[in-house]
């Protein structure tokens, strides 16, 4: 290919009679003395013509790779809630509902502005008795849930005991059974009762949340209780000295809880334990076992292969540093290894049996009616 450019030296001009100045084709004049050869001038403008016939080639291609690379909108986006108000706002309002509780319990004849501080309608809630006569113990928040947006239903309980140290009953409770005689007075531990306030939410400003009770508290019954769930352990049955499965959970927890023995001694390959330090006990005794997929309660003496893992439900008895006996139970998982069972976990909890689905069944054909006309039949 030709040079697109050459340096040409510049001829002299030659003057007419009419005293114009001419150029000669072979020299056309170019700024700075550069000038551009006929066939570097159509190499040029081929160039430039493949490009842009390039372009819009190129053009609509890019275009539409663009158009599919969009992602398909799914309709409008819808802002999402901030995760920590709802946990902050619940944690807040159980506070203030277990002080409201306190504050409602001991609350006599003149306190109505100390519980206006929770509610302001207090100030014209009518209260009887002497103030302190009675007072709340071990008040606890058993059930939270949100009804509205900024409402929260709170529901605490607490021992009811009156300024002599006993628990309260209502009068009205015996009316209700029918007896006449005086009732007999419960202890302490027996009196639980259960207080229900709704408290709403709201921003105080500088980050923090205020509360405010929409109401007085609202004894409620106690909380439902559920059913135990089945587990996977067998029947408890009595843990036998000549059991392996003993005699490993007793070693264990000996170390554990008393400090007797080494810890690791007991532990499968990377199970890591520590002993409670200091010793909370002086000895224990392990008193029933519940073994995974047990079905008798006959104690197996031999330890399986190698690997072999099986769940334990162990019930004991531990004495404490003052001589008294305390019942814990605890759940182990255990690994077999070279002829002994060691500790693989010491468990959260029981292990809840699987739940079993009844089988769904097989989808079938209508049925169709019988034919009006049976099948002829060949008469002898």
């Amino acid at each position: 290919m030709k040079s697109l450019l050459r340096r040409q030296a510049m001829p002299p001009a030659e003057s007419s009679g009419s005293g114009q100045e001419w150029i000669t084709e072979d020299a056309p004049e170019a700024a700075g003395g550069w000038s551009l050869s006929t066939g570097a001038s159509a190499n040029a403008a081929a160039v430039i013509r493949w490009a842009a016939w390039g372009l819009l080639v190129l053009g609509p291609l890019l275009g539409g790779a663009a158009l599919c690379s969009v992602p398909t909108a799914a309709g409008p986006v819808r802002p999402q809630p901030a995760a920590s108000a709802p946990s902050a706002g619940s944690q807040g309002a159980a506070g203030f509902a277990q002080l409201f509780v306190a504050a409602y319990i001991s609350a006599g004849d003149g306190d109505q502005a100390k519980l206006a501080a929770y509610y302001p309608g207090a100030t014209d809630v009518r209260l009887e008795g002497a103030s302190g006569r009675r007072s709340g113990e071990q008040l606890t928040v058993v059930r939270l849930r949100q009804t509205d947006r900024d409402v929260w239903s709170v529901t605490v309980a607490a021992r009811i005991v009156n300024a002599s140290g006993t628990a309260t009953v209502a009068a009205a409770s015996s009316a209700a059974e029918g007896s006449s005689g005086p009732s007999a007075q419960p202890s302490a531990a027996e009196a639980v009762r259960y207080f229900q306030v709704p408290v709403a939410t709201a921003p105080a400003g500088g980050g923090a949340m205020g509360y405010v009770a929409l109401g007085m508290p609202a004894e409620v019954s106690a909380q439902p209780r559920v059913q135990v769930p089945g587990l996977v352990y067998g029947p408890l049955r009595p843990a036998l000295p000549s059991d392996p499965l003993t005699q490993a959970a007793t070693a264990f927890l000996g170390a554990y809880l008393t400090g007797a023995g080494e810890l690791d001694r007991y532990l499968a390959p990377g199970t890591e334990l520590t002993a409670i330090s200091p010793a909370p006990y002086t000895g224990l005794a392990v008193d029933e076992l519940a073994v995974e997929g047990e079905q008798g309660g006959d104690a197996v003496a031999s330890v399986p292969g190698d690997g072999t893992r099986v769940r334990l439900l162990v019930v004991l008895r531990a004495t404490g540093r003052d001589g008294m006996r305390v019942p814990l139970t605890y759940a182990l998982t255990l690994r077999a290894r070279a002829g002994r069972w060691e500790i693989a976990a010491l468990d959260g909890a029981p292990a809840e049996a699987p739940v079993s689905r009844p089988a769904t069944p097989a989808a079938t054909s209508p049925s169709r009616p019988a034919a009006a006309n049976p099948s002829p039949t060949s008469s002898s």
